[in-house]
C-alpha cells in the first residue's frame, strides 16, 4: 500500500511537471528575469517529514526475523531560540542546500535534509522469523531473547509466524535514525514563472518542480535484545525523491521557499547492536518531507 501512494504521487508530479514544459505560465514580460543564467543560491531552513509503515528486516548472531509495518515520526524541536542559536544549529531538523542556475529556467544543486526518524516504542507489529538465544553473542542478548521467546511463542521455541509482538526497548527493540535520518542528494530543478510585479520587477512568485538522486547516511541510536548504543554515522544506502515547491522572490538576491518532496530510500545496512558488521537491518522507506527556507541568491 505504501509503495502504491509513492508511484500515485510521484504520477501526479510528474504529469505536472510535463505540462508545465509545454506551458510557461507567464503572466508578465519583463527585462528582469527572476532567475539568471550563471546565478549561484544557497538556502538554508527547516522541515518536518512523515513517514509510511515499513518493514524492518534484522539478521545476525541468534536471530533472523522480519517486523513488519512498522509505525514511526519524526521528532522536531518545538519552536524556540534553538532555531537562532548558532551553537545548537544542528539541533532542529534543517535543510542545506547549493545550486548553480544553468540557464533561466534550470538548475543543478546539492544538498543535505537532515531528518529523524523514529519508531514508536510500545507500538504493536506482526514479526516473522527465528531467535535463537544459544547463538546470541552475549550474556545479555542471549537473556532477553529468551524472555521474547517464552512471552510469545509456542514452549518458547523462537519460531515467529506472524506472531504479534509488542516493540518493548527494555528487552526487545528501540530504533531510531535522529542524530539523524541525513540525506544528501544532487537534484536538477526547473523553474516556472507564475507572476511578477510590473513595476517592482524583483518582487515575484515561481513555481520550482525537481528530481533528486543521494545516499542516506543516519546516525541510528539502536538497542536490540538489550544491546546496542547510539552508533556513528554511515553510509547505509541511496534514495531518490520528487519535489515541487513556491519560491517567492522579494528582491534581487533572497527569495523564501516552501517546499513538498515525496521520496524513496533505501538502507541496506543499519547498525543494531554493539556487534558492528554482523548484526544489522535492512529497511526500505517512502517519506514525504515539508521544508521552509530562506534563500540568497548571487
Amino acid at each position: 500500500m505504501a509503495f502504491n501512494r509513492f508511484f500515485i504521487i510521484v504520477f501526479l508530479l510528474s504529469s505536472f511537471s510535463i505540462f508545465a514544459k509545454d506551458h510557461d505560465v507567464t503572466l508578465v514580460s519583463s527585462p528582469f528575469k527572476l532567475h539568471q543564467k550563471g546565478d549561484v543560491y544557497i538556502t538554508w531552513g527547516y522541515n518536518r517529514s512523515w513517514y509510511a509503515d515499513s518493514d524492518i528486516h534484522f539478521t545476525g548472531q541468534g536471530h533472523d526475523f522480519i517486523a513488519y509495518d512498522v509505525e514511526a515520526t519524526d521528532r522536531y524541536s518545538p519552536l524556540s531560540l534553538t532555531y537562532i542559536n548558532p551553537v545548537q544549529w544542528s539541533t532542529p531538523q534543517f535543510n542545506f542546500r547549493v545550486g548553480y542556475f544553468l540557464s533561466s529556467k534550470y538548475s543543478i544543486s546539492i544538498g543535505w535534509d537532515h531528518m529523524k526518524y523514529v519508531a514508536t516504542n510500545y507500538q504493536t507489529f506482526n514479526m516473522y522469523g527465528a531467535v535463537n538465544p544459544a547463538l546470541a553473542p552475549d550474556p545479555v542478548m542471549q537473556a532477553n531473547m529468551e524472555r521474547m521467546n517464552q512471552q510469545y511463542t509456542p514452549n518458547g521455541n523462537g519460531l515467529y509466524n506472524n506472531v504479534e509482538v509488542t516493540m518493548d526497548p527494555t528487552m526487545f527493540l528501540s530504533y531510531e535514525h535522529t542524530d539523524g535520518f541525513n540525506y544528501a542528494t544532487v537534484d536538477l530543478e526547473r523553474y516556472d514563472k507564475l507572476w511578477q510585479h510590473k513595476k517592482y520587477d524583483k518582487l515575484g512568485l515561481t513555481w520550482m518542480s525537481g528530481v533528486g538522486l543521494g545516499t542516506i547516511v543516519p546516525r541510528t541510536d539502536a538497542h536490540l535484545f538489550g544491546s546496542g548504543k547510539n552508533h556513528y554515522w554511515n553510509l547505509a544506502g541511496w534514495g531518490t525523491n520528487l519535489k515541487a515547491a513556491l519560491q517567492f522572490n522579494f528582491s534581487k538576491h533572497f527569495f523564501f521557499e516552501s517546499n513538498f518532496k515525496v521520496g524513496y530510500v533505501q538502507m541496506l545496512k543499519v547498525h543494531t547492536s554493539n556487534h558492528y558488521g554482523i548484526d544489522k537491518a535492512k529497511q526500505d522507506i517512502v517519506f514525504y518531507e515539508n521544508n521552509w527556507v530562506l534563500g540568497f541568491k548571487f
